[in-house]
């Protein structure tokens, strides 16, 4: 049954939003302000899904999608809207959130920091193999493979690895994964771009036994020259995590290098790097502008990784501690730090509920807390733990404003007020934002809460 839908907003995942009978309906590709003609496919009790069928009245802010295969792939969701329309949307985004979520008042969301250029950004490339060695980004919806031979949102290093891994693994009839099956041998096909042209290739395999292993290496030299290093990553288990625990050097080094700011850092086919190079330099300003540094601080990042924010704070700060639960993040932070000549930073190896404290006690109160959670945010432990140690700033960088506003409200429950956020856009012509929330303290120093 067709549907007249005027749409008034856009969806967490960049879908319009209206409305039918005063139920909220959901249908993908629809913009603000445009009157749709839709056939509701899902109707639920508090929201229904609509396919597109028709554009009865455009948006102003319609653009043409560059991408030929954008209404199947489900890399982006945002080509359909300018560039400019997808920023003000990501500010509303986070703006929405927190006053829903958040209940906060008073918090400035300044205008989200775009990109000059908003292609080729990507330097990290994740694509599933599947049947007749089709390789590229999922169907919306769905685990059907959409057949890639270049992504305008990759670095066009990632095009060349794309097409040397398919024109080989074809020569070579190499099995693509069947995950229904659990039979067959490539999975994945991982590329990895850092400075100077540097390539890494990361094939994930379903065995440890390589066929054919020395003369494909070979084989994909010769159709890729350039490459720095590829890999063979093991992922045995039936489920759809990307990466296994076994990786192990098929040609060259063990890692590429790639630079924020000034800083250079050594990435390995299972390191946690910022997929958008330029994009993290402001991201790690907008950070470091927000800490209001002056020299003598001593700061606690929680979930540093492998150390990029830390070592990025550490020129302006007196010291800092870095905590990550992922010791080969810890070894990674270490080298970094080694190999920048950085020398007022420390890394340690747990939980942040648990290091965190010990730290306190040992060397010193934290003027500032750093925390680079993962989607789903921080626990409320953790949160706890922050305000405990009374830091007079929490500087919280995020990739869900749902997450973020949750955490923020358990922060002022605290003690603690939000006093502004950043938006940065990181992966133009997709849903995600990222943001940074300066989070200072209201209440008075005074004990150690217990610590």
């Amino acid at each position: 049954m067709l549907q007249l839908i005027k749409i008034h907003g856009l969806g967490s995942s960049g879908e319009g939003v209206g409305k039918i009978d005063g139920l909220a309906v959901f249908v993908e590709g629809a913009l603000p302000d445009e009157e749709v003609l839709a056939e509701i496919e899902t109707r639920k009790k508090n929201y229904a899904v609509g396919r597109l069928v028709e554009v009865v009245k455009g948006s102003s802010e319609r653009v043409e999608p560059f991408c030929p295969l954008y209404k199947d792939c489900g890399g982006c969701q945002l080509q359909h809207l300018s560039y400019a329309a997808q920023l003000k949307w990501k500010r509303q985004q986070v703006v929405d959130a927190i006053e829903r979520i958040g209940k906060l008042d008073g918090v400035e969301v300044f205008e989200t920091l775009g990109m000059e250029n908003p292609l080729r950004y990507r330097n990290k490339m994740q694509f599933p193999v599947g049947k007749n060695l089709r390789i590229g980004c999922y169907a919306r919806g769905s685990h059907k493979i959409i057949d890639t031979t270049s992504c305008m949102i990759q670095n066009a290093g990632n095009d060349k690895i794309l097409a040397a891994v398919r024109n080989v693994a074809k020569k070579f009839n190499l099995q693509p994964y069947d995950e229904d099956t659990h039979k067959g041998f490539l999975r994945h096909v991982m590329g990895r771009v850092g400075c100077n042209g540097e390539l890494m290739i990361v094939l994930v395999t379903v065995t440890k036994n390589f066929p054919n292993e020395k003369n494909f290496v070979r084989a994909l030299l010769k159709e890729l020259p350039e490459v720095t290093s590829i890999q063979q990553n093991v992922q045995t288990f039936h489920n759809n995590v990307i990466l296994g625990r076994d990786t192990r050097v098929l040609f060259g080094k063990p890692t590429i290098h790639d630079k924020i700011g000034n800083l250079k850092f050594n990435i390995s086919a299972r390191s946690f790097f910022q997929v958008n190079t330029a994009q993290a330099e402001v991201l790690y300003q907008t950070a470091l502008d927000f800490a209001e540094l002056h020299g003598h601080e001593t700061i606690i990042d929680a979930y540093c990784g492998t150390g990029t924010i830390s070592l990025f704070m550490a020129w302006k700060a007196h010291r800092v501690y870095g905590t990550e639960i992922i010791s080969s993040a810890i070894a990674d932070a270490k080298r970094n730090a080694r190999e920048n000549n950085i020398r007022n930073v420390e890394f340690f190896v747990g939980d942040a509920v648990k290091v965190m404290p010990r730290l306190a006690n040992s060397v010193h109160l934290p003027d500032v807390i750093i925390t680079d959670p993962p989607r789903a945010g921080c626990d409320k432990k953790v949160l706890e733990t922050f305000a405990a140690m009374q830091p007079d700033k929490i500087i919280y960088v995020s990739c869900n404003p749902a997450t973020l506003a949750r955490d923020l409200k358990i922060l002022g429950e605290l003690g603690y007020q939000t006093k502004k956020i950043q938006p940065v856009d990181m992966f133009p012509f997709t849903s995600h934002i990222e943001s940074v929330a300066q989070v200072k303290k209201v209440i008075r120093k005074t004990a150690r809460l217990g610590l």
